[in-house]
């Protein structure tokens, strides 16, 4: 499909842009929140503070309708399964996909049932969840001990399973490097990207490849993802019993989309490292800070993972670092609020302000 000036010149969601590259039909109904289209954010401090020749962009998918990257996928997922004729949804979650899937599955009037780790979700995505509607039901376990009990239910009761072992959850985040290349005009020397259950580098791993076969672009990235050090079971090449994390989008130990992640890293020859809370939060701070975006925890793994690489020599000058900022600060306000002192109140008195200020 040749996509006309008239679509372009509206907001429309990553399906109706990118459907002759996805798995639809004319006969697929379209759950849309017109997700997608989000920026790519040249990042000016960054490179400064690592006296680094390079260009590091950070895509920034806190800007989707529900605050994260899993739209992309959700609106497929979803579409699909309305296609099928499913009249309910099933998730597993540490918070975005749950807050996503609530979304999607309002919006066609399917119903939504969510697994969540007890006391492990922050508060921003589980009350998304409440808030779209959703059926939300903590259990005492972690992310894979929810996702066992998806993945039973939904092989015996006609509920649609939505988290990323459903293939049509990796196509359609596969459109974040689409829209990378298309307004970049090639694809990034590298690309770094938090991994939690690894569909997202999946994802990406495959649409950089569709483009390259469809002479969109010239070039394939190195493909470098990042775990929390105490939730990294790729890294140490084992499944991790009990993930501990502050960034609790990627505290899973167990990812469902382990081989696709090895793949997209050995195919690329690219890596996958882990980064430590501390350094999750210092680089959560300091884009914030410095260069005025406003991401989740897990996103910051991806940016701290860039800095630990720039401190060893890995990047090589003139070259383009595209980073994935999965999801919005807001989803996690009370990390957000753990640094600094709360707000002084003090009467209204501008000498008062003045001195508080110090000038």
């Amino acid at each position: 499909m040749k996509i006309s000036r008239k679509i372009l010149n509206r907001r429309i969601g990553i399906v109706e842009r990118y459907q002759e590259y996805l798995p639809v039909t004319d006969k697929t109904p379209i759950v849309s929140l017109n997700e997608g289209n989000t920026p790519l954010i040249l990042s000016e401090a960054l490179p400064a503070y690592l006296k680094l020749n390079v260009r590091i962009y950070y895509k920034f998918e806190g800007l989707n309708p529900t605050g994260s990257f899993k739209d992309r996928g959700m609106t497929l997922a979803v579409s699909k399964a309305l296609e099928e004729g499913g009249h309910a949804i099933m998730c597993a979650s540490t918070g975005n996909t749950s807050a996503s899937a609530a979304a999607y599955a309002s919006r066609c009037g399917m119903k939504c049932y969510v697994i969540v780790p007890d006391g492990q979700i922050a508060k921003g995505k589980l009350l998304q969840a409440f808030r779209y509607g959703a059926k939300v039901i903590a259990i005492r376990g972690n992310f894979d001990d929810a996702l066992k009990l998806v993945q039973k239910i939904t092989q015996e009761y006609p509920i649609k399973l939505v988290n990323s072992v459903n293939p049509f959850r990796i196509e359609g985040q596969k459109t974040g490097s689409f829209e990378i290349i298309d307004e970049l005009g090639d694809a990034p020397e590298y690309h770094a990207i938090p991994v939690g259950n690894a569909g997202n580098i999946t994802a990406y791993w495959k649409g950089y490849k569709e483009y390259l076969q469809l002479g969109k672009s010239e070039i394939l990235p190195k493909m470098l993802g990042f775990q929390a050090e105490g939730s990294a079971p790729i890294v140490r090449g084992e499944p991790v019993a009990n993930p501990k994390t502050i960034a609790s989008a990627i505290k899973i130990g167990n990812p469902a989309s382990w081989k696709g992640a090895l793949s997209a890293r050995d195919e690329s020859g690219g890596l996958i490292d882990s980064v430590t809370d501390e350094e999750i939060t210092w680089a959560y701070r300091f884009i914030a800070e410095k260069d005025g975006v406003f991401s989740e925890p897990a996103s910051a793994a991806a940016v701290a993972g860039v800095i630990k690489l720039a401190r060893q020599g890995y990047f090589q000058e003139g070259t383009r670092i595209a980073v994935t900022l999965t999801g919005s600060g807001l989803k996690d306000p009370d990390f957000a609020l753990s640094f600094d002192d709360r707000m002084e109140s003090i009467e209204p008195d501008a000498d008062k302000i003045v001195k508080l200020i110090g000038v």
